[in-house]
């Protein structure tokens, strides 16, 4: 049987790396909104590319449509983060467009994936963040949305129990990506090269796919609820080794 995991978010960093380490076991639909960039990976795995827009309803009824009646695996990993302003200076203007990303549309899938899922008893993975493990300076808007979709994620494994599904949460802390930390500084390439000055070997995606891709692989029976996963250099958000 053809078995199916839908990633959205898959165009970049830890969604592409998370479709490539999938590919040898599922058809993966590569769900984001750059066409270009799905198109290739698509093809280069053998999946299936699909413009997607989480905040965009239309487009994730579309999603549920070619995604079929089972689904075996949905890896909500779409989000941003905008800005790491105190809460004093902070524009809120960007906050709801942080949350509709990352909750709001998480949300989105998952409700209309949901029926495909149980059918198959698949695996739901929320890709959340260690800013939800604790707040930090400048970090008001985005330990607040990555902590709202860690409670939608608590909620939805105690409303699925009983039911085949299983609903896991991964936490990574310091990756870089070439994308992540230059969308939240708006372009300024020299403030996301920044964040990972000094550090030997922050995370990369791969690593976060490969983690990823075990939790899935566990025996039925075993539900990984959270794994939090940073480099050896970050102890804490707020600590970080840096040789400089």
């Amino acid at each position: 049987m053809n078995r199916i995991a839908v990633i959205t978010g898959a165009s970049s960093g830890i969604g592409e790396a998370t479709a490539r380490a999938l590919a040898a076991d599922f058809t993966v639909v590569c769900a984001a909104r750059r066409t270009d960039r799905i198109e290739a990976l698509a093809a280069e795995i053998g999946g299936i590319a699909l413009p997607c827009d989480v905040t965009v309803p239309a487009d994730v009824a579309r999603l549920a449509e070619v995604a079929g009646p089972r689904v075996d695996v949905l890896v909500n990993n779409a989000g941003l983060a905008l800005g790491q302003d105190p809460l004093a200076s902070d524009d809120v203007a960007r906050w709801p467009v942080m949350y509709e990303t990352n909750v709001t549309g998480a949300a989105r899938v998952t409700q209309a994936l949901l029926p495909a899922l149980t059918t198959a008893g698949g695996t739901i993975v929320f890709v959340t963040s260690t800013a939800a493990e604790a707040p930090y300076e400048g970090g008001g808007s985005y330990c607040g949305v990555k902590s709202a979709l860690r409670s939608l994620a608590g909620a939805l494994r105690l409303e699925l129990n009983g039911t085949p599904v299983r609903v896991c949460e991964i936490s990574p802390g310091m990756v870089r990506t070439p994308e992540f930390s230059l969308v939240r500084y708006g372009g300024d390439q020299a403030k996301a090269d920044a964040v990972y000055a000094g550090v030997a070997e922050p995370l990369v995606a791969e690593d976060i796919a490969e983690a990823i891709a075990w939790m899935i692989r566990r025996p039925r029976h075993v539900n990984i609820d959270r794994m939090v996963i940073r480099p050896v250099a970050q102890a804490a958000n707020h600590k970080v080794f840096r040789a400089l």
